[in-house]
């Protein structure tokens, strides 16, 4: 059983001179992979300067605005609710530009809102290890499967289902959806995307479980993959 002090060896271990290496946390929506992502580098980044940039996947949403005119706002997070193309291309930017001087934009994404922000996560050129989440890391249909390639690896993050579907409703609740609208988003959309992604489990070079629901420091359910 890998402990969370092996996991921040791990993601050390990515990192070689004179390239950016990237770290994927996949996962089913509610598993804890912002979490985990946002702990990680956290700790690894400590007290000095920063070297580890976390940039999620959901800056990739397309808008409300293209949802409507693609008719598929009522399924908001599937696949093709993405621009998995742009989100491909930045991670290969964000290799390709490792040893230069400028700062890369990723867009970000606004939970009140709930769309996504131009610009809104800067990755610095002293970033050496990016960290990025997101539910479809390691599906293998259309652009997405042009995301794993740029990948050093991918951890697939899972937690009890009850535990994830818990936090799911009481995420939609704090962003302004009533318990009843939450709780069919959940057992709708929320719940056919997880099983999307929880079929892509077996890509995982490592499977962690358990650590993003509060497990305290050092402390994990981790087991490789394969």
């Amino acid at each position: 059983m890998l402990t969370y002090d092996d996991l921040l060896s791990r993601a050390r271990s990515l990192t070689r001179p004179g390239r950016r290496a990237i770290l994927g946390i996949a996962g089913a929506p509610g598993s804890g992979k912002t979490t985990l992502a946002e702990r990680l580098v956290r700790d690894l980044n400590g007290t000095g300067e920063p070297w580890v940039a976390h940039v999620p996947m959901d800056g990739f949403h397309l808008a409300d605005a293209e949802l409507d005119r693609l008719g598929r706002r009522d399924r908001k997070g599937a696949p093709d609710t993405f621009d998995a193309a742009g989100y491909a291309a930045l991670l290969r930017r964000l290799r390709e530009e490792a040893d230069g001087d400028d700062v890369v934009y990723a867009p970000g994404f606004e939970r009140v809102l709930e769309q996504p922000v131009a610009g809104a996560v800067p990755v610095p050129p002293g970033a050496r290890l990016v960290v990025t989440e997101g539910n479809y890391l390691l599906l293998d249909t259309g652009a997405w499967a042009r995301v794993r390639p740029e990948l050093d690896a991918v951890w697939f993050c899972e937690t009890d289902e009850a535990e994830r579907v818990r936090r799911l409703v009481a995420r939609h609740e704090e962003f302004g959806k009533s318990h009843e609208e939450a709780v069919a988003w959940v057992e709708g959309p929320d719940r056919r995307n997880a099983g999307l992604v929880a079929a892509t489990r077996d890509r995982a070079d490592l499977v962690v479980r358990g650590l993003p629901g509060g497990a305290g420091p050092g402390r994990a359910g981790a087991r490789s993959v394969g």
